[in-house]
């Protein structure tokens, strides 16, 4: 699942960022609030967690925009306004959960199942993808090629699952970087082409049809080879 996140505090970020890779989640990690509303309205977005006191446009001004464009994206505010009258406000905002600083990681990831298990098609992202004869699963984490187990680790799976989220669209390096590593790398750094040449030959090496093409000073992108 790909979870965007906007929160201004380097430890709770980092903190949060961390557990949700850990669990398998791709996380896109957003600073600031102008920033984390262009990351929210992304089609490849699931869910977005949002705190509520951040530089630029505040929390609640990201979910209202985001209800007034009609994005259905499932949002948590994380925040540290424990009263009622702010967590009401938030909910009547448009947020669908409310959890207040400090808190346990582990109610975060129940409540950001939670969410998911009863999110709205929009925010229900599809749990099995296929492109070409290529297909994976989100859930059980497993992905075949014309009937072929791939075994893929934890990097090459949120890559090939951005991939797959993403079909025709070119990605550069720097959205790759922050989609699937969520660190400011140096976009001349080589740890995406190494990662994509990883992933080449696992799907592509004893295929006829490349999928993974090069777009030379751009990116990547999947699509069939012609």
């Amino acid at each position: 699942m790909h979870v965007v996140l906007i929160e201004d505090d380097e430890k709770i970020g980092g903190f949060v960022s961390q557990g949700l890779k850990q669990e398998g989640h791709v996380v896109s990690w957003a600073r600031q609030g102008d920033e984390g509303l262009a990351l929210a309205v992304d089609p490849a977005a699931d869910l977005a967690i949002v705190d509520v006191m951040l530089p630029g446009k505040d929390g609640l001004s990201i979910i209202r925009e985001l209800r007034e464009k009609k994005c259905a994206i499932p949002v948590i505010i994380l925040s540290a306004r424990a009263d009622v009258e702010d967590r009401v406000r938030g909910l009547e905002t448009g947020a669908d959960d409310y959890l207040t600083k400090p808190f346990s990681f582990a109610e975060l990831l129940a409540r950001v199942s939670a969410l998911m298990r009863r999110a709205s098609p929009r925010g229900a992202a599809p749990l099995q993808l296929e492109f070409e004869d290529l297909t994976l699963d989100v859930v059980t984490r497993r992905a075949h090629r014309a009937g072929r187990a791939i075994d893929l680790q934890t990097k090459e799976f949120a890559l090939l699952e951005y991939f797959m989220r993403n079909p025709d669209r070119v990605l550069s390096k720097t959205m790759i970087l922050q989609h699937v590593w969520d660190y400011h790398f140096d976009p001349q750094t080589n740890v995406v082409d190494v990662l994509v040449s990883r992933l080449r030959s696992k799907i592509d090496r004893d295929f006829s049809k490349k999928l993974v093409q090069t777009i030379r000073g751009v990116g990547y992108v999947l699509r069939a080879e012609a």
